[in-house]
């Protein structure tokens, strides 16, 4: 019985084991990472955390148009009476002074007040420009998503490239290895020379170098993609998409108006600010209207005994006002002129970055298009490439084995071989990041998103 029940336990425990192992892996896409990356990447946690602040600050600012209405109140022992002199001429003594204690032992108070800035405008522009600072943070977000999604799918290019590159290497060794073997019989049978069968094995061993490099590149490139998407280290990863995958539907357009870009929208957003901050100043030059109110209590007792009771030794006294003012602002030393002109050189300024960004976006958008065409002509060529290459080695190859090529010829061919997929790899994902700088540039770069 336990000769049967020992073994069916350890393949139930293995076959656990792989099936954990499984559902730790992790397929996504690129539309699945830039998503994954846009909803818990920490720099966006943090942005949209700012957007929820910029929020709070203008119900703060809204605060300030609202009556505010305090409750108070005031318990006092007098250990000790003051004493004020009267004149004798109160008791019928002239030309004396009489001593009199003045007060209560104790006096409690208690009110409530009410206070009300009903016309200020620079309470109503302060609102105005938290609402601007919401917008402002807003883009700052759509801005935060896309550099995110750049990055992200410049990350996942870069890694499912180098698996690519992975695999040609694999093959190249699997390729390499069996002339290895044919070398080896050759040498066996004295037919072949033992440098070749060593230059061979050199080769095998530059290969697994190159394997072992890359699959360390492809460890850390994992490992950055998860930190990003906030995986766990210990789960395994399964990148979907192909390096060869379209990114524009579409040729890139030659003219385009980049006044739409986030980075211009979050420029002419911050001289909204600008503006509305001269108006804050501006319209502090104006009265301010207030309406103010108190109602409260007070009790004088000589003895504490009863002191709540309303008798009439122990009276509760009444008293109330209500009242608007009027603050009228003559002169600050200058001080709202300095801030005012202050403000304008910061719309100057602005508007200058804003004609700046444009040309420079311009500039940047032409050599993006150069880029794309010359990257899309080169992986076309490298394919090519390694068409000839391939072409050249197998016919190399076969001579060699009828005795017509020396191996020397067969590793330059091979070596040939490997510059032309490594060129390949090389243009193909230059050729993605010419894409993605396209996108970014015309705004469409979080369209990979969907």
């Amino acid at each position: 019985m336990k000769r049967i029940i020992l073994p069916t336990v350890l393949i139930f425990v293995s076959v656990q084991f792989l099936f954990s192992q499984e559902n730790t892996a992790l397929s996504l896409s690129l539309s699945q990472s830039v998503q994954m990356a846009v909803k818990e990447n920490i720099n966006m946690k943090t942005v949209r955390m700012d957007a929820e602040k910029s929020q709070l600050k203008k119900a703060e600012a809204i605060s300030s148009l609202i009556p505010k209405i305090n409750v108070g109140a005031n318990f006092q022992d007098n250990l000790k009476l003051p004493t004020t002199m009267l004149p004798g001429e109160l008791a019928g003594i002239p030309g004396t002074t009489i001593p009199v204690q003045m007060g209560s032992t104790f006096n409690t108070s208690a009110a409530i007040s009410l206070n009300w800035a009903f016309y200020n405008q620079t309470a109503i522009s302060a609102v105005q420009l938290a609402q601007k600072v919401i917008e402002l943070n807003v883009l700052s977000i759509e801005k935060a998503s896309e550099e995110l999604a750049a990055e992200v799918a410049k990350l996942y290019f870069l890694t499912v490239t180098t698996s690519q590159q992975k695999e040609l290497i694999e093959e190249n060794i699997t390729r390499v290895k069996r002339l290895q073997d044919i070398t080896k019989l050759l040498v066996d049978n004295g037919m072949g020379k033992q440098v070749d069968y060593d230059r061979v094995s050199i080769n095998i061993e530059n290969l697994n170098t190159q394997l072992s490099n890359v699959k360390a590149g492809m460890e850390q490139q994992h490992n950055m993609i998860k930190y990003m998407l906030k995986i766990p280290l210990e789960n395994a990863l399964i990148l979907t998409d192909s390096p060869t995958m379209d990114l524009l539907q579409n040729l890139p357009e030659t003219a385009i108006n980049f006044y739409e870009h986030i980075d211009m929208r979050l420029l002419e957003s911050q001289n909204e600010i600008n503006r509305t901050n001269q108006k804050m100043i501006t319209v502090g030059y104006l009265p301010t209207l207030s309406f103010s109110g108190q109602y409260s209590v007070q009790g004088m007792r000589k003895e504490f005994n009863n002191y709540f009771n309303n008798s009439p030794e122990n009276k509760w006294f009444g008293s109330s006002y209500i009242g608007i003012g009027l603050s009228i602002p003559i002169f600050d030393g200058f001080e709202k002129r300095s801030k005012s002109r202050q403000v304008k050189l910061e719309i100057q300024k602005t508007e200058a970055l804003l004609v700046d960004k444009n040309e420079k976006f311009t500039a940047d958008y032409i050599s993006s298009i150069n880029n794309y065409y010359n990257n899309k002509s080169n992986v076309d060529s490298q394919l090519k490439n390694i068409e000839l290459a391939e072409k050249v080695y197998n016919e190399t190859d076969l001579k060699y084995r009828e005795g017509l090529a020396t191996m020397s010829n067969l590793l330059q061919d091979e070596m040939s071989l490997n510059t032309a997929q490594a060129n390949y790899l090389t243009a193909l994902y230059n050729y993605k990041e010419a894409e993605l700088k396209i996108m970014s540039l015309n705004g469409q770069i979080l369209s990979i998103m969907n």
